[in-house]
């Protein structure tokens, strides 16, 4: 794959797309069957994704940080996929745990990348700064995982979802997060799911705003000292939930 960002790229005269919720639910239902198709997650994102991106690049201009990174406007995916760079961050940094996580998982930032494109009448690689926000969002996904403590299973990434919507106001994380804790309170597993997911959302309300943050620094730095600077708790409830229990929510697909 040639870079994110010197490949040509559409023009846009907006990045707006109107609410369409039987859209979503169709495709939580997908989700909910096989929690692995990532697609469903971007289609849920796509279909209830309103005027969360124009929020946020709003609020990043308005942070000295955050107006940084607009200027420059790099491509996150194209830093978080080279290996050799994260290989030469310090050993307990936050880009070394990073590229532990993604290895044990055998993902990659462009994994992400091709799965968006996945959705048809997405904008989101357009020539526009709302899409190189919507891109941010999605590329800083896994980094937000290594940072919360949350797994790549079922109960993580609905913890994380969760999480991430008082960062991104995106209702697409929202409307997953809700759906990945009722199923998990459906399954009745007799620990703290569900309410593991309420308390990711409450942990994100008081982060500091991880998307206007400068993700070069971030990822040389100490891997708890990044947790401390961004008011990022350890998720006790989540750590209390067995790992043989991580994806038995009701409605899951047989293994």
């Amino acid at each position: 794959m040639q870079k994110t960002g010197v490949r040509s790229r559409p023009a846009s005269a907006h990045i707006r797309k109107t609410m369409q919720p039987l859209r979503a639910l169709k495709a939580v239902r997908r989700l909910i069957a096989d929690k692995d198709d990532t697609e469903q997650v971007f289609e849920i994102m796509n279909a209830l994704v309103g005027r969360s991106t124009q929020w946020g690049y709003r609020r990043m201009l308005n942070s000295p940080v955050g107006g940084v990174a607009a200027y420059h406007r790099t491509e996150l995916a194209d830093v978080f996929q080279d290996h050799n760079y994260l290989r030469s961050l310090p050993e307990g940094s936050l880009g070394r745990a990073y590229l532990a996580f993604i290895e044990a998982q055998n993902f990659s930032a462009y994994g992400l990348v091709d799965e968006s494109r996945k959705v048809a009448d997405s904008e989101i690689e357009a020539a526009h700064p709302h899409a190189w926000y919507a891109r941010r969002l999605r590329d800083v996904h896994d980094v937000w995982h290594v940072l919360t403590g949350y797994g790549a299973n079922a109960l993580g990434e609905g913890c994380l979802v969760a999480f991430s919507l008082p960062q991104t106001r995106s209702k697409g994380f929202g409307v997953i997060a809700f759906a990945v804790g009722m199923q998990f309170a459906r399954a009745r597993t007799g620990y703290p799911c569900a309410r593991a997911v309420w308390q990711a959302w409450r942990d994100g309300r008081k982060a500091a705003w991880l998307p206007s943050q400068d993700y070069a620094v971030l990822m040389a730095m100490p891997l708890e000292e990044a947790r401390r600077v961004l008011k990022i708790p350890v998720p006790y409830l989540y750590n209390r939930v067995p790992p043989q229990m991580l994806n038995a929510y009701a409605g899951a697909k047989a293994a």
